[in-house]
């Protein structure tokens, strides 16, 4: 499997700061992105989504069941560069610190026939990332992904229509097919037939429960690639001094859950604090700020993977899923050393 040497150019957290002006252009991301996430730092506010395909204005938010909405003054276009937003409090308020995280789709979405339905997909096989819409039929149905490779996430939401208030149903590999967790909810691992307790395939994921008659779906698909991103569990120690998680590549992001209780879900990035330890957090099921939580050694990004350094429950005590997204592979040819700070 080749290793993808520059993960920069496929994914790429990028700071800001508001100004409360309409027509912001948020530069420096390094490429046209097909997925950004905007999340205020300063001020309680919701995660905010915008993709390919979703006309300008358009969003959904993490923390939320709300269906697909539309502001002109939200995230207005995705550029090539970046992105340009408008003066919704979410994106742009004067003086704020915002984050974004951007993924590399495949562009424009392209009719895809290899499921029971048609999905329209757009994906990046060198990544291992796509982003596909559906409709539901009401029955159970196999919807194509795009990846060429069996997908070890799938986070998924009703955007429109009958059911477009059901939560964010997420599949993690390590949490298997017969489980699934809510991208929305503290919720812990829960038993349900979201994925037809059938794996994904290297083409299709199967459900019944995400085909609901008159409601349009959108998904977003992973599968592990050397060198650029990470899917996995561990189990906590209780202990400051805590587990070392091997990717292969020092982190750019890191996304935590804990599957064996009830817990928020926990992210952090190589940006907003950029030296280790790693202790400012956000909740993707919260609109809350940025914050310390736990101890103030939190988790250490290194050259070959993180390690965590504290022993509370939200990343340290039970089981936990991981996403992780690279900086630096471990070695390669970017001539980037991959050291921790």
């Amino acid at each position: 499997m080749a290793q993808i040497n520059k993960p920069n150019t496929h994914f790429n957290p990028v700071l800001y700061t508001g100004n409360g002006t309409t027509d912001h252009a948020i530069t420096g991301v390094g490429f046209q992105p097909d997925l950004t996430w905007v999340k205020d730092r300063t001020s309680a506010n919701n995660n905010i989504l915008h993709q390919i395909g979703f006309t300008a204005g358009q969003y959904l938010r993490s923390n939320t069941t709300d269906e697909l909405s539309s502001s002109g003054e939200m995230i207005k276009s995705l550029d090539s560069d970046g992105f340009t937003i408008g003066t919704r409090a979410e994106v742009n308020t004067n003086s704020s610190n915002y984050v974004s995280w951007n993924w590399l789709a495949g562009g424009t979405a392209v009719s895809n026939t290899q499921g029971s339905i048609t999905s329209t997909v757009s994906a990046n096989t060198t990544s291992g990332f796509s982003i596909a819409t559906w409709s539901g039929t009401g029955v159970s149905e196999t919807i194509g992904h795009g990846l060429g490779a069996v997908p070890n996430v799938i986070i998924t939401k009703a955007k429109s229509g009958a059911s477009a208030v059901d939560g964010w149903y997420t599949y993690h590999s390590s949490v298997g097919n017969t489980q699934f967790l809510e991208l929305n909810s503290t919720a812990a691992a829960t038993t349900g037939n979201i994925f037809d307790n059938t794996t994904p395939t290297t083409t299709t994921f199967s459900t019944t429960y995400l085909s609901k008659a008159s409601t349009n779906y959108v998904g977003y698909f992973f599968a592990e690639k050397k060198g650029f991103s990470k899917f996995g569990s561990y189990t906590g120690n209780g202990s400051a001094d805590g587990p070392f998680i091997y990717t292969g590549f020092k982190p750019a992001w890191v996304m935590f859950k804990r599957t064996s209780a009830v817990e928020n879900w926990s992210l952090y990035d190589n940006k907003r604090l950029g030296y280790n330890p790693q202790s400012y957090g956000l909740r993707v099921n919260t609109n809350l700020a940025e914050s310390q939580y736990g101890s103030t050694d939190t988790v250490d990004f290194v050259s070959n993977g993180f390690k965590i350094r504290e022993s509370g429950t939200n990343i340290n005590s039970g089981t936990y899923i991981y996403m992780a997204f690279a900086e630096n592979p471990l070695v390669g040819t970017n001539n980037i050393p991959a050291t921790a700070r």
